[in-house]
Parts: C-alpha cells; structure tokens; sequence
C-alpha cells in the first residue's frame, strides 16, 4: 500500500514564492514610475540610471554578510526581521522630495530585502528533497518574474490614477501584510508543529540539507568556500545571467516608452508578455522538466547543467532585438531571451543547497547573489550611458548578450559536478 505524504512543505514553498513576488513588486514600482519621477524632478536618463541602481548597490553589498547571519541566526529569526523592514523601507520612498531622497530610501530598501533570495535557498534546502528542489526553487525564482505580469500594470494602473507616490504606498501595504503571513507560518522543520512525522522523514531520507550551524565559525567557512572553484563557476556564472535579468528589470518599460514610442499604460501591457513567458518557462523547464528527469534516475550534474546552459544559450535572442523597430518583434526577441534565461535561474538558485557544506548554503548563496546583484548595479547604470549617448537601446542589448557568453564559459568549464563540496577541516 502506499503511504500518502502530507504536503506541508509546498505551503512553505508558496509562502516563500509570495514573498518574493511582493519582494520583486518592490523592486520594479521605480520603473513605472519612472516617466512621472523624472518630469517632476526634471531627471536626466543618466540620473534615472543612477536611480535604478541604488537598490542594488545596498542589497549586493550585504550579501555575503547576510549569508553569514542567515547560517549563524537560521532563516525564522532572520526572515521575520528582513519582511519587517522591507515593509517601512518600502513606503518610505512615498514621502521623498527628490532625487537624493529616492536614492536613499531605495538603498535602504535594498538592505531590508537583502535575506529574500538567500533565506529561501536556504529554507528550500531545509523543507525539499533533492529529486523536488527545482519545482521547489522554481516557486520563488518563477515569482520574481511574475511579478512583471501583475506588478506592473497593477503599479502603473495606481500610478497613472493616484500619482507615483500611492504606487510606493501600495507595495509598502503589501509588503507589510506578508511580513504578518511569515511571521505566524514559517518554521523551521524540525520546530512545525504542523509538520507530520511522515513527511519530515520523506524530506531527511531525500537529501534535504541538514539543520543547524555550521562546525567551523562563519569566518572561516567564508574563506573556505572563496577558494572553491566550484563557487566561483556558479557564481559568474549566474551574474552573467542577473545582467540581462537586471536590464530588462529596471529598463523594459522605459525601453517600450523611449524607443517603441508607447505610453505607460500600453508599455505596461507589452512588458507583461515577456515576463509571462519567463514564468511559465522558470516552472516547466528549470522547475518540472528537472526534477522529472532526475526523478527517472538520469546523471543529477547532467540535467542540471544542460538546461542551465540550454537556458543561457536562448538568453542569446538578445541579439535579435538589436535588429528591429518593430515593436511586435522586440517582444518576441525578448520573450525568447527572458525564457531561455528563466529556465536556468530556478537551477542556479537550487546549487548552493546542493553543494554546500553543513552550514553553509546561505554563506554560498549570499556570494552568489552578491556578485549577481552588482550586476543589478552594473546593468542599469551602463544601459542608461549607452543609451543616454546613443540615444537608442541596440548597443546596451549587445553588451548583455557578450556579457551571457562569458557567463556560459564558467558553467561548462569552472563549475564542474553537482555535488557537495568537502566540509572544512
């Protein structure tokens, strides 16, 4: 007879998927605003490329800190704390007057999400096992993207309507209502009093990463994981990724607006397709597609990194977006670029639970997200330059697309097996 697991550990992945959709909704407001922000303030593209930006100087420069706190401190008390703020660094853009408070107030938000990505890695690792740590990854990772599909015509629809301000004061509302959900629902397993006993040992006997803290001190596991080459692979590889993912993060819209001519309302609209295709690829082939293949008993590391690389390969019909004005063709080009990208993050995202010592997933992930989130500084502040000196978008598509090509080099050549990394000595 077969016994029937219970699913409390997909209640866990969908609150975790929440909270980054909100995470993310945060992230792109500035963006649709953008339009309003810069008459009103009488911005420059340059200075908007600055704006975009500020989040990601603070949120990339406490990464491999917060990794750190998350291995020592565990994701409950961590978490709690990360959404709390997140929540007033979020509204506080809402009551700035100008450029440098914008700027401010985004840096502050982005310290405040700066556990997001690394404490669902590392709560994934705890709750999932191995042969459904994609799907499981692929909740949250997918959420990223989705958040372009409701956020953006939800945030433009307040903005055009109520002015950019309410637009923060939305987000701020909902941020703050998820801080409320995670703080009564998540756990760690081993502390779920709604966690049966059937299933908590359905997720240990499946490879789930152990509890607790690391042997060796946060310090030295730190310095450990920098000279391994494994880490290193992943991440520049997965940076070469958030540099596209950031352009078109920060940029589609105002991309559709200045090059394609549309208003806030339409470009909202064609933003959304791209970013739909990004989330049904992310669940189907990065999510699904893996954890089916590896369910069937085929080689773990060879899944894995065939659709990883399949996935940046497509990242490539960036290229083709340089070659038209027709707006039409410019999704299409993206959509296939954002998919193919899609694809490969959920994969990346379940790496560092995969190949991490005892106590060290968040340490891995926050190295990882820290060198992909200076890409979040990088990309915007580069594409508003090229584009503020060129006065169009085909040479800022072209650099993401180079920029993809040197990240392919590091997961076929650096990143080698899939497979945990020796604990320290």
């Amino acid at each position: 007879m077969t016994t029937i697991i219970p699913r409390r550990r997909w209640v866990i992945g969908g609150l975790l998927g929440t909270g980054v959709l909100i995470n993310y909704i945060d992230r792109i407001n500035l963006s649709v605003a953008a339009p309003q922000l810069k008459a009103e303030f009488h911005l420059t593209t340059a200075d908007m490329g600055l704006l975009f930006s500020a989040f990601f100087w603070s949120y990339a420069l406490t990464q491999i800190p917060v990794g750190m706190i998350l291995d020592r401190f565990g994701v409950t008390r961590i978490g709690r704390w990360g959404t709390f703020l997140w929540a007033i660094a979020s509204g506080a853009v809402a009551f700035t007057g100008g450029f440098g408070g914008i700027f401010v107030a985004r840096m502050l938000l982005g310290i405040a999400e700066a556990p997001g990505f690394p404490a669902s890695a590392k709560a994934t690792g705890y709750w999932f096992p191995r042969q459904e740590r994609s799907v499981a990854t692929a909740l949250f990772d997918a959420a990223a993207k989705f958040s372009n599909v409701i956020g953006v015509p939800l945030v433009a629809f307040v903005v055009v309507g109520f002015g950019w301000r309410w637009g923060f004061g939305l987000t701020a509302a909902l941020s703050f209502l998820y801080f409320i959900a995670f703080y009564f629902i998540y756990r760690d397993p081993s502390a779920d009093p709604k966690l049966s006993r059937e299933e908590h040992a359905y997720i240990l006997e499946g490879g789930a990463t152990p509890e607790g803290q690391a042997d060796t001190n946060a310090g030295a596991m730190l310095a450990y994981l920098l000279r391994q080459p494994k880490v290193w692979g992943l991440s520049l590889g997965f940076a070469a990724y958030g540099y596209s993912f950031y352009l078109f993060l920060t940029w589609l819209p105002g991309y559709l607006v200045q090059a394609m001519h549309m208003s806030i309302i339409k470009s909202a609209g064609f933003a959304a397709i791209p970013w739909a295709c990004a989330t049904a690829a992310d669940i189907l082939f990065g999510g699904l597609l893996v954890d089916r293949l590896v369910a069937k008993g085929y080689d773990e590391t060879k899944v894995r990194k065939s659709v990883l690389i399949i996935g940046m390969l497509f990242g490539l019909a960036v290229f083709g977006a340089t070659q038209t004005t027709n707006p039409v063709w410019a999704i299409v080009w993206i959509s296939i670029a954002l998919s193919g990208l899609a694809a490969s993050a959920p994969i990346g995202w379940s790496i560092p639970s995969l190949i991490a010592p005892k106590g060290g997933t968040g340490t891995i992930g926050g190295i990882m997200n820290f060198l992909n989130n200076m890409m979040g500084v990088v990309a915007p502040i580069v594409t508003g330059f090229i584009v503020g000196a060129s006065n169009n978008f085909e040479l800022a598509f072209l650099v993401a697309g180079i920029v993809l090509i040197v990240g392919i080099f590091f997961y076929v050549v650096v990143l080698g097996r899939i497979e945990p990394i020796q604990a320290p000595e």
